[in-house]
């Protein structure tokens, strides 16, 4: 039987940044000849920022922070919660098995414990939230299922932006080229928006089977199900 010598590679994972996806947009986009970009780095950067920042409300970037109660109140500061998108579930008392998950309220950046008396004394709070996800030239927060989707946003804003810009104005594509600009673009934020929809789905299915009241357990109280 013959030797057999394996040798191994170390695979370096590549990082996704701002300036990566702008390179996938300009591919969706056919703008890929840096001599004569119909599109400056700047607009692209512009239409990225808001698809993630669409993304981000039915898929933000999962946080968990431990907050600390005040004695004698139910309400906590949300202020140190920066780019909050919403809170998903709040846990008091901490260090329980299985975790303990209360009802609660928020208004402006006051989170409010409905439990049935104040915390005594000061005490730690586990706060699940989302917030607002980053994309910038040095990191990127998004999931990689969700990338592509950003990159079909901005193309669709992209476009629409330049079909109306293009409106009553000659063009060397022709007289037509608004009208395509338009319908390719209106067509890729079809897709957007769907998949958007399926993120939420995602989502709101998710925080259900996590998430539900026990049958004896007290109104107040929400306990992980495992």
């Amino acid at each position: 039987m013959a030797d057999i010598n394996l040798t191994t590679t170390a695979i370096t994972p590549t990082t996704v940044t701002l300036t990566t996806l702008r390179g996938r947009l300009r591919k969706e986009l056919h703008d890929e000849d840096s001599a004569s970009y119909r599109w400056t780095d700047a607009v692209l950067d512009r239409h990225l920022a808001r698809a993630t920042r669409e993304l981000s409300l039915v898929l933000p970037q999962e946080q968990k922070s431990t907050l600390s109660t005040t004695a004698g109140s139910r309400d906590l500061s949300l202020s140190s919660l920066s780019d909050r998108v919403r809170i998903e579930a709040v846990e008091y008392p901490t260090g329980q098995w299985p975790p303990s998950f209360i009802q609660f309220s928020v208004f402006e950046s006051t989170l409010t414990l409905l439990t049935e008396a104040a915390p005594a004394a000061v005490e730690n709070v586990n706060v699940y939230w989302g917030r607002l996800h980053t994309l910038d030239t040095s990191t990127s927060t998004l999931p990689a299922v969700a990338e592509d989707v950003v990159v079909t946003g901005a193309a669709a804003y992209a476009a629409l932006e330049w079909a109306s810009f293009a409106t009553n104005r000659a063009n060397v594509a022709g007289q037509d080229a608004f009208e395509n600009y338009k319908g390719w673009g209106e067509e890729r934020l079809r897709q957007f928006r769907e998949a958007l929809r399926g993120f939420g789905r995602e989502a709101r299915v998710r925080n259900a089977a996590l998430y539900r009241p026990e049958r004896f357990s007290s109104r107040n109280t929400v306990q992980w199900s495992s």
